[in-house]
């Protein structure tokens, strides 16, 4: 049985996971915020297991033992659609708390889970700085990105996982698998280019990341349709063609004689942001999956000139969770703008399911040799 402590819990993403693949146990997790900490208890028996708060204030010595320590710590400071601070923003500094639990309490492996950006942030000293600080505790390394499309997810949500092992060498060993996350994952391929706020993709492709302010009016990410043609919107027959017009997908406003033409349902992201470079407005082709959740977007279904939101229990199921959980923690009385938030910060569970698989063989295998007593 492999002994876990949960930081940064959430929702618990890595804990869904570990109980699917069976064989872990959660000895003590820790959460900061008040309604992820009743969604969490909602979801899973807690009992016997020890409560943290902040990781800040956790006397690392006093925690009980553990075989591995996972978390996804704060990715704002090194998100792209964050200022991009780093260490510079105290929520940048909490992945050496992780560090600091490490260090007092040498479990033998570690995972933990961050936004891509985290790489390339100050021309790559602060990833530098953790490798450092890490490898300097005497692990073993590895990172790699993975897509939770490549895992039977319909989003789009690139993440770089890290893992190491005490003293064992582990390249290659928890995050790789035997497909490449390309080969693994489609992609996301533009049918019209230009500026994030115009471009049109692909129905073979994926759906942007799905972000913690998910959902309608409210939560800033739920899907709409904007049909920019004057009533009636939808006509059997072609309107009278003119020089310019307006079928939703260009910038061009102008005599509404587009034709509307409609496969199937579509994503719409953003569809008043027409001018913002970085999230800006986009729509997908029919059967393309939702967009990653984000906090700060909005996103849509253009189906038959119908609005609809995406819904609280589909943002969760982006993430990988059942119809069971999301119905617990519906039942517990969270609100729909903490249900979209919570699925948001998630890691998706799918993903760390595949992980937990690879760490289960690989600490078999290292008892079967002795290595770990």
């Amino acid at each position: 049985m492999i002994k876990v402590f949960d930081a940064f819990a959430g929702i618990g993403g890595f804990r869904s996971a570990f109980e699917r693949v069976g064989g872990f146990k959660i000895v003590a997790w820790c959460e900061i915020d008040h309604f992820a900490q009743k969604s969490y208890r909602a979801l899973y028996d807690t009992g016997g297991e020890d409560f943290y708060e902040n990781i800040r204030n956790i006397d690392a010595g006093g925690l009980k033992d553990f075989d591995l320590l996972v978390g996804g710590f704060p990715c704002q400071p090194y998100s792209v659609c964050g200022k991009r601070q780093g260490f510079n923003d105290e929520r940048g500094t909490l992945f050496f708390e992780l560090a600091r639990i490490l260090e007092a309490k040498r479990p033998q492996y570690f995972i933990f889970e961050n936004v891509p950006g985290l790489l390339g942030i100050d021309k790559g000293e602060t990833f530098k700085k953790i490798l450092e600080t890490l490898s300097g505790l005497g692990y073993c390394v590895e990172w790699l990105v993975h897509d939770s499309s490549g895992f039977g997810v319909p989003q789009k949500r690139r993440r770089v996982y890290l893992a190491g092992c005490l003293g064992i060498d582990c390249s290659g060993k928890i995050l790789a698998f035997g497909e490449s996350d390309e080969e693994n994952s489609r992609k996301v391929e533009q049918l019209i280019g230009g500026c994030q706020g115009s471009r049109v993709y692909a129905p073979e492709g994926l759906a942007v990341t799905q972000c913690s302010g998910s959902g309608g009016m409210g939560g800033k990410t739920g899907l709409y349709f904007i049909d920019y043609n004057a009533p009636p919107n939808l006509t059997e027959n072609a309107r009278c063609i003119t020089a310019r017009q307006d079928n939703g997908f260009t910038k061009h406003k102008g005599e509404h004689s587009a034709v509307f033409h409609e496969e199937g349902p579509r994503a719409i992201l953003n569809p008043f942001k027409e001018n913002v470079w970085q999230n800006g407005r986009r729509i997908k082709e029919p059967n393309e999956p939702m967009f990653t959740i984000t906090v700060s977007d909005r996103h849509g279904i253009v189906h038959r000139g119908r609005i609809r939101r995406l819904m609280p229990l589909e943002c969760w199921r982006l993430q990988g969770f059942t119809t069971e959980q999301f119905e617990k923690v519906s039942a517990a009385g969270l609100s729909d703008a903490q249900l979209y938030k919570q699925a948001g910060n998630a890691v998706t569970v799918n993903v760390v399911e595949e992980l937990a698989r690879n760490l289960k063989r690989f600490d078999k295998e290292v008892r079967r040799l002795d290595t770990i007593p």
